[in-house]
């Protein structure tokens, strides 16, 4: 019988020693580059803590960059993925911190572009993920449900025409989040819905004047 590895295949069925800090992470990279959706320059990861003292030894580095070129949990490239044809199409580099105010398990991924965009995020457990701000603003998306977001002009109605739009087409709305830098600014709006959308009202909601910035999130498979 073929002895097992540290990067073998486990249950949940991820490639990685630990749920955490390597199935979690490549999560955490994956809904970060759904959220990103452009195809970056380079990507500079931040990890925190534990991530930042024992994340080498857990895969944690291979993870985030793994699910940054869009691998999930299960994908074997991701034991390799340093000498890999992937990882050769964008520069990155991993730093690290401590703070006592960020999770165990935190992580900073910044992406510099055509427009640039900073995803922080913690690995919960078990493999399970949250995305806790994007650039200034403060969100909670766990991938479990597809979601819009929506960067615009604090101002009164746009709230309203947005979710009028989304009932008019019959969608539900699981959670909405909302967050400004301050009045009259930029806002975001963060809305996880039940089912899925049609390009045409992400279209259309991207017309809408005042709004900046739209980014339809699929959910993470599990």
């Amino acid at each position: 019988m073929k002895k097992s590895t540290l990067f073998d295949i486990i249950s949940p069925i991820m490639i990685g020693p630990s749920s955490s800090h390597t199935a979690g992470a490549v999560r955490l990279g994956l809904l970060a580059k759904n959220i990103y959706k452009l195809q970056p320059n380079k990507v500079v990861f931040t990890l925190y803590n534990s991530y930042a003292h024992t994340g080498k030894g857990h895969g944690t580095e291979k993870g985030l960059l793994a699910g940054v070129l869009g691998l999930s949990v299960d994908d074997r490239r991701i034991k390799d993925i340093f000498n890999s044809e992937l990882a050769k199409q964008i520069e990155y580099e991993f730093e690290y911190a401590d703070n006592f105010k960020r999770h165990p398990n935190a992580v900073d991924i910044e992406f510099s572009g055509d427009i640039n965009m900073t995803v922080s995020g913690d690995s919960v457990g078990a493999g399970e993920i949250a995305i806790r701000k994007i650039n200034d603003f403060n969100v909670k998306l766990t991938g479990k449900y597809n979601t819009i977001l929506i960067v615009y002009k604090d101002m009164p109605g746009m709230i309203s025409q947005v979710t009028s739009l989304l009932q008019y087409h019959n969608i539900n709305i699981a959670s909405l989040n909302c967050d400004r830098n301050a009045k009259g600014q930029q806002a975001s709006m963060i809305i996880s819905i039940d089912g899925n959308i049609d390009s045409d009202i992400i279209d259309t909601i991207e017309e809408i004047p005042e709004v900046y910035f739209v980014s339809y999130i699929e959910k993470l498979d599990n």
